[in-house]
């Protein structure tokens, strides 16, 4: 297992490599070296950058609204001034935060769990953000695999606008309707950075650094619904709220094209096509009313995508509030392929938009409502509260002809927050890694946590008693729970374990006030058992050990070639199958490994094969998929190893890359 720790807070077909043929003089050169070598152990492999990377394997990111502040409060307020008309978004708190949840204290309780302090990005940075996505974390500079984080912004934590400052106290005017000359209030949506409603912004996984990926410069202040990340062709999706659009962006943040569920959807289930009405939200005009989201020029509910998620060749998407799952397929190109297809009409207590979509590894689909847009002047309430639920469906099997969807039509729902009747949904939703007893997470259980986000979680009077125990009961944050745990089972919800967005436990009347989640599991790729995957590029190239001296000249290649390598998987997990050539003609048939990738095992760690036409296999358990893992060898005559005392011993270091596909476990 990778060491996992807590970061400082901030602010801000294959080919084959064929080396050209040796002279006499260079093999003896080679041979002689690698009889040099005694068996004996490796210099020590630098130190891990990944304990300091933001993005860590179980971390998990977190949107939110940051909270208020009146600038200049100490100086007093003029005499007749309310206080709420001098409250403005406070831009020193974040809007987005990355959690270590590796570790959560032992058996879920019901209780509050405390992490170390989260990486930060404030909302001066980035404004109000509301979907996520991860990348594939493939780096052109470094073999490391780190994803990078995408938020996009939106208007799900309310729009805010301003004017000049009239009465000179230093700050803006607040105006709850459009006037000329407002424009939107600083931290709405990152301006100072130069981003606005249709901005995409990006954390790097390593470091934290922010800077704008994409902007679709068209949306007038809607925002964007959520956002996908296609893995296959590496490009990401976004659903404008403004214009009903779906947009293709590659992974340079460029816009390619886009798709029209209202036009080209619709039709493909028999509903009419219904065009965008070009409405736009208007700041600056009389029609325009901060409390009113009517007016803020959100596309018409018939073709208002919310929700995305890519999954078996797919982009599923949610549309309007009484929500629909629809599909399109993705052509080999990345592009779309032009086959919309209506999944199911969601089943469930309150007709509420979908705003996030996951899939498991065995072919759920769960769903996360929010509940509708509210933008109340004391920033109070950014959603309604206490009736949107987190849902699971699944394929029939076999399909029913009866039905009309491929799906079950009614899907099981799970208990959000101890208040009846559990449904404290926010709309964010992800899987996470299982968890043992002891709390500590378990990365051979790739999707056995159903985490979600929701306000008020652990607020229930009723149960005070049994729940002040656990922690505060003002929670504003997420939920963890075993997917298993579906009702009626943990309702209520004392078989989950909580985390609060923002560590402030005295906000007990606002609701809506936390966003999406998004947790990175390096796993989403799985093959089957005993699945062939080809070696991703080239075959690796033997490397001279460390420590030891170049040879003369230093162009004399290492004394082994692999002349293939291959992988399958296993109930074990992960193994690759290496083919050597004997390049000093030490007539080896053993061979010796080890990992120098700290947190990356290989087993066995000795092994003998009849001849070299047989490969050697290697198990390689922690590993990153993508990761380029450094193993050391030491190839050589088992006979001359049992003989006892030094032997000749071909020492290499091997950069082995391994597949973005992960074993089932």
């Amino acid at each position: 297992m990778f060491k996992l720790t807590g970061f400082p807070k901030h602010c801000n077909g294959k080919t084959r490599r064929n080396p050209a043929s040796l002279t006499r003089r260079m093999r003896t050169g080679i041979a002689a070296l690698a009889f040099a070598f005694s068996a004996g152990t490796f210099l020590s492999a630098p130190a891990s950058a990944q304990e300091n990377d933001v993005v860590q394997p179980g971390f998990m990111a977190v949107t939110g609204f940051p909270g208020t502040i009146i600038p200049g409060f100490e100086e007093g307020l003029l005499p007749g001034i309310d206080p709420v008309d001098e409250t403005f978004i406070d831009m020193d708190r974040a809007s987005l935060r990355i959690f270590d949840m590796t570790f959560l204290g032992g058996p879920p309780k019901g209780q509050l769990v405390f992490t170390p302090p989260p990486f930060e990005v404030a909302a001066g940075e980035i404004g109000q953000v509301f979907g996520l996505a991860y990348d594939d974390g493939i780096r052109e500079e470094s073999p490391r695999i780190v994803p990078n984080l995408y938020a996009a912004a939106t208007s799900f934590h309310g729009i805010q606008i301003v004017t000049a400052d009239e009465d000179e106290d230093g700050r803006p005017e607040r105006q709850r309707r459009g006037a000329p000359g407002a424009r939107f209030m600083d931290g709405q949506f990152g301006e100072r950075n130069g981003g606005g409603p249709g901005t995409i912004w990006k954390i790097d996984g390593e470091t934290g650094a922010v800077s704008r990926f994409a902007d679709i410069d068209t949306n007038s202040g809607p925002g964007i619904g959520n956002i996908a990340f296609d893995r296959q062709h590496r490009q990401f999706f976004a659903s404008d709220l403004d214009s009903g659009l779906i947009h293709r962006i590659d992974i340079d943040g460029n816009l390619i094209d886009t798709f029209d569920h209202g036009t080209a959807g619709r039709p493909e289930h028999g509903l009419d096509p219904v065009a965008d009405d070009g409405a736009v939200m208007d700041i600056q005009g009389a029609a325009f009313e901060a409390a009113e989201p009517r007016s803020w020029g959100y596309t018409q509910d018939e073709r208002r995508v919310y929700g995305l998620a890519v999954h078996g060749g797919r982009l599923y998407y949610a549309v309007g509030e009484e929500a629909e799952i629809w599909s399109v397929g993705l052509a080999r190109d990345g592009s779309f392929a032009g086959d919309p297809r209506w999944e199911l009409t969601v089943e469930a207590e309150e007709d509420l938009p979908i705003t996030d979509i996951a899939f498991d590894g065995r072919g759920f689909m769960y769903l996360a409502q929010r509940g509708k847009v509210e933008n109340r002047y004391n920033y109070s309430s950014f959603a309604g509260s206490g009736e949107a639920s987190v849902l699971r469906y699944w394929r029939e099997s076999p399909d029913d002809p009866e039905t009309e969807s491929i799906w079950v039509p009614v899907p099981q729902d799970y208990a959000v927050g101890f208040p009846n009747p559990n449904r404290q949904a926010t709309g964010g939703i992800d899987l996470q890694y299982g968890y043992g007893a002891d709390g500590f997470i378990n990365r051979n259980a790739c999707s056995d946590t159903l985490v979600k986000t929701g306000d008020h979680l652990r607020d229930d009077p009723a149960r005070e008693s049994e729940l002040i125990e656990g922690g505060p009961l003002a929670v504003q944050g997420v939920q963890l729970t075993a997917t298993f745990l579906v009702r009626p089972q943990n309702v209520p919800p004392f078989g989950s374990w909580f985390a609060d967005y923002d560590g402030f436990f005295e906000d007990a009347e606002t609701t809506g006030h936390v966003g999406d989640v998004e947790v990175w599991r390096p796993c989403e790729g799985r093959a089957g058992w005993y699945e062939p995957i080809p070696y991703p590029g080239d075959y690796p190239l033997p490397g001279w050990p460390p420590g030891f001296p170049p040879p003369p000249g230093g162009d004399i290649p290492p004394c082994i070639e692999i002349e293939a390598a291959e992988y399958f998987c296993t109930p074990s997990g992960l193994e690759a199958d290496l083919y050597i050539r004997d390049r000093s003609g030490i007539g080896g048939d053993a061979l010796a490994a080890k990992s120098l990738t700290p947190g990356v095992s290989v087993f066995p760690p000795k092994q003998t094969v009849p001849s070299l036409a047989t490969p050697f296999t290697l198990g390689v358990n922690g590993s990153i998929p993508g990761e380029t893992v450094e193993l050391g060898l030491c190839f050589h005559r088992e006979a001359d190893a049992e003989a006892g005392g030094a032997f000749p011993c071909c020492k290499v270091t091997l950069p082995l890359k391994t597949p973005l596909a992960s074993c089932e476990p």
